[in-house]
């Protein structure tokens, strides 16, 4: 059984915002049924070159189950999909999915692919996969899996009669369906309370509300990952940033239609955090005949995420760069929301620029104790009143994602929380801002490798894990205030363009934009030591201080420093004495040393060094008193 603060803590990641194969696990699955099909969708082109898509019935299923996995955990690994093009029937009141998957898959792998795995919730079943216009035949195992809610997933492995060479690329197409509840089996096993499990695993499809998150949620959309479970350290929390970070720059497309009864039609339909607008086809006057709403994403890019698809009957209110979908109970609630809203935008506006690149989105959830997600410009959420400070930091934090949308995690996620930060310093004050950085510096400090031969540690532009593209990435931009200075800083932020600043490229547009800004023109050795390589944090000591005095009540301070990391800093060294202070910043080498001399009015009382800006391995604030001054 696992610990209470063990299960928090993974619950509290799953929502935040988040292995063994079959032959290998303690507990055995239920007894796996056949592939079975509902529907099979079939794509045409009419005589005008629209694309149209049908129902039709489906043929037999190529599948068959086994009881243990073909597939290997390289080839799992080595699998990518980088295209999806996906035809979805809802049809909610049955709580069912039908699905037909056309995408394409690359091998980054370093030895030819025998087999492609494809994974799905364990609540839905693959039904036929083609390859090269042809169905084919596969096997279809059950993993232990906590990236879906139920616990375990449907692998498909299809078996290649050309193994695909590494860097080579093949189009699958593939059709499934099932019904998707709400279910909490992964949190129930490792022995968390059912109302906690049930309030953070709410991803099903309903009347009125269908949620689905995505991987390491439920997994709904095809799928290839190492199987990991929860309490094996941040193994799954791990493999959800992998999953991210293969998917960004993927194209993908979705084609949806929902099918409902009269009088209860969706108003609202996200993708990927985005709106996508709903068409609604009436039944006529047979109420036996269900009414239909389509919706069709066209061309799109992924960013880090994982594909996510909500649909639901709300209404809108529209606010400050926001527009909140509530139920009829929060109807009056959400002007709470959207005067908050009101109060933010002019602090986004002075640090991002007037206009977001995209409206927030507020969708309010169905239960008041369900916990939030976010993705993108999109918070779910239960939009009920509360403080309101509290709401504006909420927001701050939510905004700033219409605003700033890049392709590199620790750009999107650093940038709203370090302003979630600022508003704390405009709100409530300096100290108080940096009591919350240090809130996450020694969980950062436990990660990251003592020196680079002890790890490879996570550079922030391939960071799969939130302590370093939420946590390092927030201190990043807190540094690059401080050397930069508020004003360049603002100028980068609201210069940046996420078209132009492909994640796969290896300088990025931001270092460019920071150095255009602003005099300092090379910040090169900064982003060399803490995004493009993860070097460890600074380790720093005050070897010794010295006091000198000199003519007219002048007073001269030695401050010799050592560096006993691998990544060199910047920081603030501040004299004070009873009545002044003297800052000024010090660059330390990694594995080095440096000497700052500061001019102080008045006999000096102390040395500071880093007042916490600069997250270091063990405390991140140095005080020396100077007691035996001459």
């Amino acid at each position: 059984m696992f610990s209470s603060a063990r299960i928090v803590h993974a619950v509290a990641l799953l929502v935040s915002v988040p292995a063994t194969v079959l032959s290998q696990q303690s507990a055995p699955p239920p007894q796996a049924q056949p592939p079975s099909g509902h529907v099979v969708f079939s794509r045409s082109m009419d005589e005008n070159g629209n694309t149209t898509t049908t129902q039709s019935q489906p043929g037999p299923a190529n599948g068959q189950m086994v009881a243990a996995p073909t597939a290997t955990d390289a080839e799992r690994e080595a699998a990518t999909i980088t295209d999806f093009d996906l035809d979805v029937r809802l049809r909610p009141a049955s709580h069912q999915i039908a699905a037909r998957a056309q995408i394409t898959v690359r091998n980054d792998g370093k030895t030819p692919l025998a087999h492609i795995p494809l994974q799905l919730s364990s609540q839905l079943n693959w039904e036929r996969i083609r390859l090269d216009a042809k169905d084919t035949s596969f096997q279809v195992a059950v993993l232990n899996s906590d990236a879906d809610h139920t616990g375990q997933l449907h692998e498909a492995a299809v078996p290649l009669a050309t193994p695909l060479a590494p860097g080579g690329s093949l189009q699958l197409d593939a059709t499934y369906s099932g019904a998707i509840g709400e279910n909490a089996q992964r949190l129930l096993a490792i022995g968390t309370p059912q109302d906690v499990a049930v309030h953070s695993d709410w991803d099903r499809i309903d009347t009125g509300f269908t949620g689905l998150r995505g991987f390491g949620n439920v997994v709904w959309y095809p799928v290839s990952s190492v199987p990991v479970i929860l309490g094996d350290g941040a193994r799954l929390f791990d493999e959800m940033g992998t999953h991210k970070l293969h998917l960004s720059g993927a194209q993908f497309r979705l084609r949806l239609t929902v099918e409902f009864p009269q009088n209860q039609a969706p108003t609202i339909a996200l993708v990927n955090g985005h709106p996508v607008p709903l068409n609604i086809t009436p039944a006529g006057g047979d109420a036996d005949i269900l009414s239909v709403a389509t919706a069709d994403t066209g061309a799109t890019t992924l960013g880090f995420e994982a594909p996510s698809l909500f649909v639901a009957s709300r209404k809108a209110h529209q606010g400050a760069n926001l527009t909140a979908w509530t139920t009829p109970d929060n109807d009056v609630n959400v002007q709470f929301w959207t005067d908050a809203a009101t109060d933010v935008t002019p602090f986004l506006q002075g640090w991002l620029g007037q206009r977001p690149r995209a409206q927030l989105t507020l969708l309010d959830l169905p239960d008041p104790e369900d916990a939030p997600c976010e993705t993108g410009a999109l918070l779910v959420t239960r939009l009920r009143d509360g403080d309101a400070e509290q709401l504006k930091g909420v927001l701050a934090h939510a905004l700033t994602h219409a605003w700033m949308q890049s392709p590199r995690a620790w750009l999107s996620e650093g940038v709203a929380h370090f302003m979630g930060t600022l508003w704390v310093e405009k709100q409530q004050g300096r100290e108080k801002a940096l009591s919350a950085l240090e809130a996450g510096r020694q969980a950062l400090a436990l990660v990251e490798p003592e020196s680079p031969g002890a790890g490879a540690g996570q550079p922030l532009d391939q960071a799969i894990s939130p302590v370093y593209y939420r946590t390092k990435a927030t201190y990043v931009l807190w540094m690059l205030r401080d050397i930069a200075g508020d004003p360049t800083l603002s100028a980068a932020l609201r210069a940046y363009d996420p078209s132009k600043d492909l994640g796969n490229t290896h300088r990025s547009q931001f270092e460019t934009l920071l150095e255009q800004a602003g005099t300092r023109h090379d910040l090169s050795w900064f982003f060399a030591d803490w995004v493009d390589a993860d070097k460890g944090l600074p380790d720093l000591e005050v070897e010794n201080a010295f006091p000198t005095a000199a003519e007219s009540g002048n007073w001269i301070v030695a401050v010799n420093l050592a560096n006993g990391s691998y990544a060199q800093t910047e920081v603030p060294v501040t004299v004070r004495n009873d009545g002044a202070s003297v800052t000024q910043r010090v660059r330390v080498p990694a594995r080095g040393k440096a000497v700052q001399r500061i001019l102080i009015q008045g006999k000096p009382a102390e040395v500071q060094v880093n007042d916490g800006t600069v997250p270091e391995s063990q405390a991140s604030v140095h005080v020396t008193k100077l007691e035996n001054a001459p």
